[in-house]
């Protein structure tokens, strides 16, 4: 655990007749660095341990305050289990705005209260064992306490091979049998008495004002980053920012340094590859604001064996080259003193940015007096950008609401090239009437956004640095889910809300920047296919090829290049393949510094 905590650790143990209850928390300090504010943390009965922070701290402290409590510390964790001891903790959570998973004893009732924050930032997993419950922040923490080896879940991997990211979360499993996530917005109350089923404690409020101007829209929006923004700046030490050339990163840093004089120190991952490359935008951001700014190259050196440190700090494959590139970051980030990184992962899905999200909003206005003028700028302006077949009708979702092809293209070809043929159906849940809506609310909760937070975090957590999400801010959500969607895009232009509202604060030249790149780079600028080492690793015998055809995989690595596609296939391939080589390492673990009876 020390890399996700390295300043110090600590453990709480109770044991009765009919419990044995124990606490083990690493800290990395973030608020109130003193030795005063570690944890576990007890206040009379109540024992805590927590990952993560709570951002509105100083106003819940507050509240507290006038209602009499007193504190020790300077820290969020004690405001955290002061709130719970008053409030108890599912309202003292919906008072909360930030980040966490934590444990909560009572051990006068005996019991023990598991919680995830809303968005599902912070990691919370389980395993039901023989001989207990165990949960952790990593599974290579329940495998050394269960004191058990675990089997590798190959429907898991399957899915990723043949389906991506995006499919990992439709079902409630890990790549491991036997281990699962405590949902976010959950609590699992355990105990003698208890039948141990998550309850939820927050659901989305998403509630449209259909008599929202565009400009009350605008200046809504600008209020809720800001506040976001200034509440994710707090820290007794220093930040650094992930940095792209996009609308995204931009307007955290221009917020931070424009509105809250902050000193910006931007890291951007740069390569050569015209598809992915944003260089132009950064530094116009640079030069324009005046910004620290580091860039990381990207390069072959080394590339399988970092990728396999990365997967055993991950306990699981690598899910995009994205996350490999961030992890770069993050090392990055860590080397130049910092401990906490802000990153932009959130607003596509707030305020819209894909390019299906374009065809839905057609669909959304169509029959409306909109309709035609819509239609016009999107084939003016976004069409000649779109790659992707399917993306380039703009009946799509007019045709079909339901329409999946396009996020799992060529999907059914490659299930072909499994040993046995695999395949399953996706379909996404309905939390709104309107398409683009309802989309985006997927991406938000199931496809786009948990598996990224998922790697942000142990990317991070591998140099001992907290990644924050401003755009992941409950009052933020709201404020976005009360816009009118035909407000979302406009002059064939997603985002429209958001660019205008950091009009004068982001420079316009990013704002007006219609491109979407997103945070990627092509394999084979990591991969070099023609080292005969690198061909060994991926080619030789291995269990990877009772699930995965190799002849497949070989004319793949002879390509001189690939499709975006075929990149992310043999991205998963190479990452099941090291996966499956190093599970069988996480084995148990018989030391510990402190031995608890």
């Amino acid at each position: 655990m020390r890399r996700r905590g390295p300043d110090t650790v600590g453990y709480y143990h109770h044991k009765n007749e009919e419990q044995h209850v124990v606490l083990l928390h690493s800290r990395l300090s973030i608020i109130d660095l003193d030795a005063r504010a570690n944890q576990p943390m007890q206040r009379g009965a109540h024992i805590i341990i927590t990952n993560g922070e709570i951002y509105n701290f100083v106003e819940i402290r507050r509240e507290l305050a006038q209602l009499g409590d007193g504190f020790e510390t300077q820290s969020d964790t004690e405001v955290l289990l002061a709130a719970i001891n008053r409030w108890g903790v599912e309202e003292a959570l919906r008072k909360c705005e930030g980040m966490w998973a934590l444990a909560h004893y009572n051990k006068d009732t005996g019991f023990l209260t598991l919680a995830r924050d809303r968005f599902g930032e912070k990691p919370l997993f389980l395993l039901r064992a023989n001989n207990g419950i165990f949960f952790g922040s990593e599974v290579k923490f329940l495998i050394a306490l269960a004191e058990s080896n675990l089997t590798p879940n190959r429907t898991q991997l399957r899915r990723l091979i043949i389906y991506g990211y995006r499919a990992l979360y439709k079902q409630n499993e890990t790549f491991f049998e036997d281990i699962y996530e405590l949902s976010a917005g959950c609590t699992l109350r355990l105990g003698n008495s208890t039948n141990n089923v998550p309850t939820r404690y927050w659901e989305p409020k998403i509630k449209r004002d259909e008599t929202l101007t565009f400009d009350n829209a605008v200046e809504r929006s600008r209020d809720a980053v800001i506040e976001a923004v200034r509440l994710r700046l707090r820290a007794d030490v220093p930040l650094a920012f992930c940095m792209s050339g996009g609308i995204d990163s931009n307007t955290l840093i221009s917020i931070a340094t424009q509105i809250f004089n902050y000193d910006v120190h931007g890291f951007t991952v740069v390569n050569e590859d015209s598809r992915y490359t944003e260089q132009d935008m950064v530094n116009v951001a640079v030069e324009t604001q005046g910004l620290k700014h580091t860039e990381i190259p990207i390069s072959t050196d080394n590339f399988l064996s970092c990728l396999r440190t990365l997967i055993r700090q991950h306990d699981a494959p690598i899910f995009t080259i994205s996350a490999y590139c961030h992890w770069l970051l993050m090392g990055a980030i860590h080397e130049a003193g910092y401990r906490i990184a802000i990153s932009g992962t959130g607003a596509d899905e707030l305020f819209s940015g894909y390019y299906d999200h374009h065809l839905a909003y057609l669909a959304d206005m169509y029959g409306s007096p909109e309709y035609p003028s819509a239609l016009k700028k999107w084939e003016t302006y976004v069409r000649p950008h779109v790659l992707n077949p399917l993306l380039r009708n703009p009946n799509m979702f007019i045709d079909n609401p339901k329409e999946q092809r396009h996020l799992y293209m060529n999907a059914q070809t490659y299930g072909k090239h499994l040993t046995t043929p695999w395949n399953e159906t996706h379909t996404d849940d309905y939390w709104e009437r309107d398409i683009l809506r309802n989309r985006m609310l997927n991406e938000l909760f199931i496809e786009t956004i948990p598996p990224p937070l998922h790697e942000e975090d142990l990317n991070a957590m591998y140099f001992s640095v907290e990644n924050r999400s401003p755009f992941l801010d409950t009052g933020l959500f709201e404020a976005s889910y009360t816009i009118p969607t035909q407000h979302l895009v406009q002059n064939g232009m997603a985002k429209a809300v958001l660019r205008e509202a950091m009009r004068g604060i982001v420079p316009d030249a990013i704002l007006d920047n219609r491109r979407k790149v997103g945070f990627n780079a092509p394999l084979f600028e990591f991969l070099d296919r023609t080292d005969p080492q690198v061909r060994s690793q991926v080619l030789d015998d291995g269990e990877i090829y009772d699930i995965v055809r190799r002849d497949t995989v070989e004319t793949l690595m002879n390509c001189p290049d690939l499709e975006n596609h075929e990149g992310l296939f043999l991205f998963a391939v190479i990452n099941a393949r090291i996966f499956l080589e190093e599970f069988p390492k996480l084995e148990p673990k018989s030391s510990y510094s402190t031995t608890i009876q």
